[in-house]
C-alpha cells in the first residue's frame, strides 16, 4: 500500500513534471464497488441523483453506431457527489494525503466524472488544459486526480501528457476538427504530438496532475471498455473573481 504523504521527490517530480503517477492506490475492492454503482446509474438500473448526468456518447446521439448494451452508449457522468457509494472515492485517504502534501490541508473537491470509453466508438479526447474549465485562481492549489478503473493501455486510449506544459499558461481552446466530438471536449490547436508521454495504467493506478498540464486520450481500439473515475480539488487558498466558489452546487468541503 502507498505510504499515506508523498514525499520530496514525488512532490519534487509533481512541481517540475506537472503530474505524478502512483501505482496501485486504490484497491481492488474499492474499485470494483466504484464500477459497480456507476453501472447501476448508467444502465438505468438505478436512477440518478439531481444533479447527475449521465451523457451519451456523441456517435449514439448521432446514430452513427448502434450500442450493444445501454452501457455502451455511455461516454461519461459527471457530478456524482450526491451519492455516497460513489463519493467514497474522493474520501479515500491516501488520495486526500496524497492531494494535501500538494496543496495543503484545507481542501474541497469541485468536479467529479466517471469516464467510459467503450469499444465500437471514437471517443478520443482532445489534447486541453483542465483550467479552461475553472475559473478559481491560483492554478498550483487545484489538483486533478484520475484512477484507472479498468486497463489504460495505448489499445484502450490510455490518456497521454505532455511533460512540462504546466510551466506555460493558459492556451486557447477550441472544439476539434473531427467527424466526431464529444460535448465540451475541447482541443488546443497546433500542439506538437512528437511531445506527448503515454501513460499506460493498470487498475487502481492513479495520476495526479496540474490543472494547466497538457493532456488527452485516443481512440478505444480494443474490444474492451476503459472506465475510470476523476476528481479535481482546490485549496481553500483559491480565489474566484465572480462569487464565492466554496458555494457552488457541485464543492464540497473535505473534513
Amino acid at each position: 500500500m502507498k505510504s499515506l504523504r508523498l514525499s520530496e521527490a514525488e512532490i519534487t517530480q509533481y512541481f517540475e513534471q506537472g503530474y505524478l503517477l502512483l501505482p496501485g492506490l486504490i484497491t481492488a475492492d474499492a474499485l470494483a464497488r466504484y464500477d459497480k454503482r456507476f453501472i447501476t446509474f448508467a444502465t438505468a438500473e438505478r436512477e440518478a441523483t439531481v444533479q447527475m448526468k449521465i451523457m451519451r456518447d456523441i456517435m449514439v446521439v448521432k446514430g452513427a453506431v448502434q450500442p450493444e448494451t445501454p452501457l455502451h452508449a455511455v461516454n461519461k457522468m459527471i457530478n456524482f457527489e450526491e451519492d455516497a457509494e460513489l463519493y467514497g472515492y474522493v474520501l479515500e485517504p491516501n488520495l486526500l494525503s496524497a492531494v494535501r502534501s500538494l496543496v495543503g490541508e484545507d481542501i474541497y473537491s469541485l468536479s467529479t466524472n466517471v469516464f467510459n470509453k467503450p469499444p465500437g466508438i471514437d471517443g478520443r479526447h482532445p489534447l486541453h488544459q483542465d483550467l479552461r474549465y475553472f475559473r478559481i485562481r491560483p492554478a498550483d492549489k487545484i489538483v486533478g486526480v484520475w484512477t484507472a478503473i479498468l486497463p489504460a493501455t495505448r489499445e484502450t486510449g490510455c490518456l497521454a501528457v505532455i511533460p512540462g506544459s504546466h510551466a506555460g499558461e493558459l492556451l486557447e481552446h477550441a472544439e476539434p476538427d473531427w467527424e466526431f466530438v464529444n460535448r465540451a471536449f475541447f482541443g488546443i490547436e497546433n500542439i506538437d504530438l512528437d511531445l506527448r508521454v503515454h501513460l499506460e495504467m493498470a487498475p487502481g493506478d492513479t495520476l495526479l496532475f496540474h490543472p494547466l498540464l497538457v493532456h488527452g486520450s485516443g481512440r478505444n481500439r480494443s474490444r474492451r471498455f476503459r472506465r475510470a473515475i476523476s476528481v479535481h480539488y482546490a485549496s481553500g487558498d483559491c480565489e474566484s473573481p465572480i462569487r464565492d466558489w466554496r458555494q457552488g452546487k457541485q464543492v464540497r468541503r473535505i473534513d
